[in-house]
């Protein structure tokens, strides 16, 4: 199974304030960025991680679970989410998530690469691939029946590795996954494929800059850091951040920063210091300049003002 506690780390080895962040590992012999499997057998095979005890950690691949049976409770970006039979949960690639154990839980899990998908299908499903798409599906009832089907139809494909010549196995299960993520996007709550801007399917390179900074605005700060990852010059990463979006690179990094400090500090279970060591700021003192800027509060004022908030 691809998740198990020899999983690689695409970002070195963690500090104790880091959510560790795991790359694509398939067991031996499964092809092209995709596995599939179910609930039940993922906690059967992984009885002592890496919800024994719950820790977070993030991953570079989407995880699409469909929930059959039972109750599945799943933590995405710090918050609990609990899925009753036909929910879908999807924890996007950048997502900070943490497991809870399965309990009657069942159902087909996927486990996917975005680059597993055609780029005009991407295209088409930049709004429910995003990384703010909701976590958390309910598909129209007259979806449900088809959308569970065409999940176990995935699954029999992905268990019939053999059968057929390799090409065809894997152009059998790209097509049946997408086919299934083109009718999740359909689901309330997520926008319209009109609505997605020309860089949200990913394919250019701002898009691609959006990927990455989902996955390491944690720990890379600096516009250098970005260019070097996409193998380009910061003037030409710059370029394309301003032509999207008349931002510059710098500016849209401390956004990403802000929107998690005041996600963190909002769910009033994280402190001004351990948001501080979660960014990667070495000093809570900077941590507090830079948030205090951008808001005109304080860390604990802003925690305060959200506790009092909150029903």
């Amino acid at each position: 199974m691809m998740v198990d506690r020899g999983h690689s780390r695409a970002g070195g080895q963690a500090g104790a304030a880091e959510v560790p962040l795991y790359g694509f590992q398939p067991p031996v012999g499964t092809p092209y960025g995709l596995e599939v499997s179910t609930v039940e057998d993922f906690f059967a095979q992984h009885d002592d991680w890496p919800w024994n005890p719950p820790r977070p950690g993030r991953a570079t691949f989407h995880y699409l679970i469909a929930v059959t049976e039972g109750e599945l409770r799943h933590d995405v970006d710090h918050l609990t989410r609990t899925l009753a039979p036909g929910q879908w949960l999807w924890v996007r690639p950048g997502h900070a998530q943490c497991w809870h154990p399965p309990g009657a839980a069942r159902g087909p899990f996927v486990l996917f690469e975005p680059d597993v998908l055609r780029p005009d299908i991407a295209r088409l499903l930049a709004p429910v691939t995003a990384h703010d798409a909701p976590a958390v599906l309910n598909p129209h009832p007259d979806d449900a029946d088809w959308l569970q089907q065409t999940a176990l139809q995935l699954l029999d494909e992905h268990r019939a590795l053999g059968r057929r010549p390799l090409d065809v196995h894997h152009a059998l299960r790209r097509s049946l996954l997408e086919s299934l993520l083109l009718r999740l996007a359909g689901a309330p709550g997520v926008a319209p494929s009109s609505a997605a801007t020309a860089g949200a399917g990913r394919g250019d390179r701002y898009g691609r800059f959006l990927d990455a900074l989902e996955l390491h605005f944690r720990e890379l700060h600096q516009a250098a850091d970005y260019a070097r990852l996409l193998d380009c010059s910061v003037r030409t990463l710059s370029r394309a951040a301003q032509d999207a979006t008349g931002k510059g690179v710098r500016e849209l990094i401390d956004e990403r920063r802000l929107l998690e400090a005041r996600r963190l500090l909002g769910e009033g279970r994280w402190d001004a210091r351990a948001v501080a060591a979660q960014l990667g700021f070495t000093d809570p003192a900077n941590f507090g300049r830079f948030f205090r800027d951008r808001t005109g509060l304080t860390p604990a004022a802003f925690a305060a003002r959200e506790a009092a908030s909150r029903p």
